[in-house]
């Protein structure tokens, strides 16, 4: 009876624990990540969208019922990061599923949100079928709505949720200026900047005149790849609202290269690298090359067929050395075309200048104009320069101003897409950099964090050829030796155990 009354006691005990257990969960969160990236993490930025929320936002996920294995962890992970949304939230975010593929009412209703099917293929019984699958959301604040039309697992999941959260709570947004009428780029060239930016900011083009001066309610200036001449008139007008505490973001190329003729020339002068050097920033006239570098195509001959071939070009640095700052912050690559190294002059002690993206250590340096030499064979004395910074910040006492900051990239194309229908997709870094060096001068850094988390490119580092080689005699040697090594010592073991049968000692 003793006996039985403790184990009685032992099972009521336990289940007090699960339940003491259960309710406590329900107050305390804790996950742990281990990815690399923090996916599974929400970041600062998205705690203090969450925080500033003062009215309730209803999220429909609109998901199939029963997606493929490869697609389901999808649904899993988006409704668990809902979870966590509500949590944070202090309920000013609420959400429900809702299966399109229940009835025609529910699937066409979707489709009149933006919601459109996936074509998945699967396979039952021996056979493939094709199934409508639903994967999106949308976001609702009163009269107000944000799609998602596809849901895109990993990093991109939190990002997408918390930019349509912030693109709903944001009840006016600051403007930004995009200057044009010197042969910068149109808003239509650059529809992936335009689109991140469009997140937080008013993007408005914007043409200097002789008389108007720029208005002080635009948080920045954006001069993106100018390439007609700047009267002087028009650079004052820059450097008035630089004065009067306005900030600039100019990304500009004073070299040029022509694949098509296979050559390399300095840029028409348009004033631009005079101004800058007015301020202490001097564009240089060499080409930076680095052996850590992208890919073009080339068409090559081989017996009678023309066929593309991917070749590294030098003249494509990717950029992975960061300074620490806000702009650079969570970025691992730039592509950046015929770019020149930036040269600091100033002695003005009340500026600071700072260099925030270099070329790799094995970095070189071409004078233009010269020409391209595709079928060259790189060695490492063609990259003895060192690393060359393409890249800074200024801060300080520009044109009388204490508060006005500017940031310059001798390069202006690496977050153009060009105009359509020619338009290429961009590195996502590039438009992360030019992103977030645009929020840094707008004083809004909130969705920094955000943008830059997830591994988008991790380049192999670049290393000796005496090093490769030690490396792959080395792979091939090591576990050679090993096997000698266990074998020796399992020799040595067998006559010593040997010897001591012999001796009498078992």
């Amino acid at each position: 009876m003793l006996k039985k009354n403790a184990v009685i006691g032992r099972v009521a005990l336990i289940i007090a624990i699960v339940i003491v257990v259960n309710m406590i969960s329900e107050t305390l969160y804790l996950r742990l990540d281990f990815t690399a990236d923090k996916r599974y993490t929400l970041s600062d930025a998205t705690y203090d969208i969450l925080e500033e929320l003062d009215d309730v936002i209803t999220i429909s996920a609109y998901f199939t019922e029963d997606l493929p294995p490869q697609l389901q962890s999808t649904r899993q992970d988006f409704q668990d990061l809902l979870v966590e949304y509500e949590t944070r939230s202090d309920g000013n975010i609420v959400f429900e599923f809702i299966n399109p593929n229940e009835s025609e009412e529910t699937e066409a209703n979707a489709q009149q949100q933006g919601i459109g099917p996936l074509i998945v293929n699967v396979r039952e019984s021996d056979q493939v079928q094709q199934l409508r699958a639903y994967m999106g959301a949308t976001l609702q604040l009163g009269d107000q709505t944000e799609v998602i039309p596809v849901v895109q697992p990993g990093a991109a999941m939190e990002y997408a949720l918390s930019t349509s959260i912030k693109k709903l709570s944001v009840l006016e947004k600051p403007k930004i200026a995009v200057l044009q009428g010197h042969g910068e780029a149109t808003f239509s060239a650059i529809p992936q900047l335009g689109q991140q930016l469009s997140v937080l900011y008013d993007l408005e083009p914007y043409s200097l005149t002789d008389t108007t001066l720029i208005p002080n309610f635009y948080r920045a200036l954006i001069v993106l790849n100018p390439t007609d001449t700047f009267p002087a008139s028009h650079l004052n007008q820059i450097d008035q609202f630089i004065g009067a505490g306005g900030n600039v973001f100019v990304a500009y190329s004073n070299l040029q290269g022509d694949l098509n003729r296979a050559y390399l020339s300095p840029a028409p002068d348009i004033g631009i690298s005079g101004w800058l050097a007015q301020k202490g920033i001097v564009l240089g006239n060499q080409f930076v090359t680095d052996a850590t570098s992208a890919s073009i195509s080339v068409r090559q001959q081989q017996g009678p067929f023309v066929i593309n071939t991917q070749v590294q070009f030098p003249y494509f640095p990717i950029i992975s050395k960061f300074a620490d700052h806000v702009s650079s912050k969570g970025l691992e690559s730039l592509v950046l075309p015929f770019v020149s190294p930036l040269i600091i002059q100033s002695q003005d002690s009340t500026i600071t200048i700072t260099p925030i993206a270099f070329s790799s250590d094995q970095s070189g340096l071409v004078g233009a104009p010269t020409t391209i030499d595709i079928n060259k064979r790189w060695t490492e004395r063609d990259f003895n320069q060192g690393s060359q910074p393409v890249a800074v910040a200024i801060e300080g006492n520009l044109q009388g101003s204490q508060s006005a900051k500017m940031i310059i990239v001798s390069n202006g194309s690496f977050a153009v897409n060009g105009e359509p229908p020619q338009q290429q997709q961009l590195n996502a870094d590039n438009i992360n950099f030019a992103s977030n060096a645009i929020d840094w001068l707008a004083d809004d850094t909130g969705l920094i964090d955000l943008r830059t988390k997830g591994v988008t490119s991790r380049p192999l580092d670049t290393i000796e050829d005496s090093t490769k080689s030690i490396l792959k005699y080395g792979n091939v040697l090591a576990p050679i030796l090993l096997i000698l090594l266990y074998a020796f010592v399992r020799r040595q073991q067998f006559v010593r155990k040997k010897q001591k049968w012999f001796q009498g000692n078992y």
